[in-house]
């Protein structure tokens, strides 16, 4: 006895320097760590964010849409707005003109001289000298052909290397109701995925307390196969002794053996199952599986009381169901989606107004210049018809949002069923938990008594063996009656939305 004594003290002693290297970890601790480590929740805040940013696209067809565009192109020839015997008769035409001036010159001269009177009149006159010699002298060519050249020049229009610039400013005034109608989605559908998120949460957190919890359980128990191996051991020895002594039969050292064997066997599928729970945990927190974690409810047979609160009515419950939310936040997207669909249907009205900038210059004659110009205006846009197109989409959206105003209806009473359900299985878990604490008061005293009278000689070995079987049901009843009522209260929990309000 000394010797067992002894033992008990170095161990206990040596079990600070033991768990040096094991952590322990609160409910909260461990919720905490799996919101934090799980990718669908990762994955669920991200498409939170790019919902925020699908907000801020819709909200952007407020604003007037600015935008600044240039080209440039290369011809390999220019543009005539006249064809070659045009052009070359307008570059002669003052040779041309020239020539039917001395024609008709020498034609007025034949005619004077024809008649003798008026050519003897034209030859005394002067004056008649003097403007047939001055028409004679004229050349006209020169200046007629240069003008000509100017006129077929301008007539051909340098476009080898062409520059253009437009500013563009488009502000829409009115589009049927559709802008409204698509931030007033986008708005609920940033709404939704929160939602979905705390959705997600839920199952996140609502997981990991069963682990917990379950881990709690395989804990108590092991501890509880463990005093139930060691009771056995003493009375497989105490029974030894007496078999020795004559008081005993071989038969009854065997029966003890059994419930020994059977309890150390039950200690070892306690100690593997304990193992494979924490790995599971050690899964779902994030951390390495074979982490040495140590749970703050973990130790001891009783197993702490949960709060136990009031069922909260069923209407503050439906709008702290994340899912119910969802349901109703996706029948509000259709609606507004049949205002979108509608719109199609609906005139559309918008400015806009560009500063076009081009070389060559089209304000002054097409030359290689930059010159702009303002222009100013309103779009209409009247639908008159594309084959009912915009009709069935808006019986379609008003289809899909009657059947999610249905799916809401139906998982409303699903939720006053779960409610009612986990309500009545908490309320029977605490009764158990009365029950199963009672009987166990009951067994641990009916063992008392066995083990005294066994220890007289007045108890056989077969009743202290069953006082041993009731007293270690009872507590396997107490331990999982306690676990009941805890995972009751965490589903229970769940089905109210109180998950984020704890």
């Amino acid at each position: 006895m000394r010797i067992k004594k002894t033992l008990i003290l170095l161990t206990t002693a040596a079990l600070p320097f033991q768990l040096t290297g094991q952590q322990r970890l609160t409910l909260d601790e461990c919720r905490q760590m799996a919101v934090e480590n799980n990718k669908e929740l990762s994955q669920s805040s991200i498409r939170m964010d790019m919902a925020a940013c699908d907000r801020g696209i819709a909200r952007a067809n407020y604003f007037p849409k600015i935008s600044a565009k240039g080209a440039y192109l290369y011809n390999g020839s220019d543009i005539s707005l006249i064809g070659d015997e045009a052009s070359a008769m307008l570059r002669n035409s003052g040779s041309l003109v020239q020539g039917q001036l001395e024609g008709k010159m020498a034609e007025l001269t034949q005619a004077i001289m024809s008649n003798p009177a008026a050519a003897q009149e034209f030859m005394k006159s002067p004056m008649w000298q003097t403007v047939i010699g001055s028409l004679s002298q004229t050349d006209l060519s020169s200046a007629i052909n240069h003008i000509g050249s100017q006129i077929d020049d301008a007539l051909h229009l340098d476009i080898h290397n062409v520059y253009i610039g437009v500013l563009s400013v488009t502000q829409p005034v009115y589009a049927g109701g559709k802008i409204m109608a698509a931030n007033k989605i986008a708005s609920l559908a940033e709404d939704l995925e929160k939602s979905r998120y705390d959705t997600q949460f839920q199952e996140v957190t609502t997981s990991v307390d069963h682990a917990y919890w379950q881990i709690v359980s395989i804990a108590a128990k092991k501890e509880l196969a463990d005093s139930y191996a060691s009771l056995l051991d003493k009375m497989e020895s105490d029974v030894r002794i007496s078999v020795a002594e004559g008081i005993a039969t071989e038969a009854d050292l065997l029966g003890v053996k059994v419930k020994a064997n059977e309890a150390h066997l039950l200690l070892s599928k306690s100690t593997n199952g304990l193992a494979l729970a924490k790995m599971l945990l050690c899964k779902q927190i994030g951390l390495p599986l074979d982490s040495d974690i140590m749970l703050a409810d973990e130790g001891g047979e009783d197993v702490p009381m949960p709060v136990i609160a009031a069922v909260k009515p069923m209407e503050e419950i439906f709008n702290d169901r994340p899912e119910l939310r969802s349901l109703g936040i996706a029948s509000q997207i259709y609606d507004n989606k049949v205002k979108v669909a509608r719109a199609d249907m609906l005139p559309t009205v918008a400015l806009t107004a560009n500063y076009l900038v081009s070389n060559p210059n089209v304000n002054n004659g097409f030359r290689n210049e930059f010159g702009g110009r303002f222009a100013a205006g309103v779009v209409v846009n009247v639908p008159i018809f594309h084959g009912y197109e915009a009709a069935y989409k808006t019986r379609k959206a008003k289809a899909e949002a009657e059947l999610y105003r249905t799916k809401l209806q139906d998982s409303r009473e699903m939720v006053c069923l779960e409610v009612s359900k986990i309500s009545h299985e908490q309320q029977e878990a605490l009764e158990r938990l009365e029950m199963s604490k009672a009987n166990m008061e009951s067994a641990e005293e009916n063992l008392r008594t066995a083990m005294i009278g066994f220890e007289e000689g007045i108890v056989e070995a077969n009743l202290a063996l069953g006082a041993q079987t009731a007293w270690l049901q009872a507590h396997s009843e107490y331990i999982d009656a306690g676990i009941a009522l805890q995972l009751a209260t965490s589903d229970l929990n769940r089905a109210q939305g109180n998950i984020n309000k704890q």
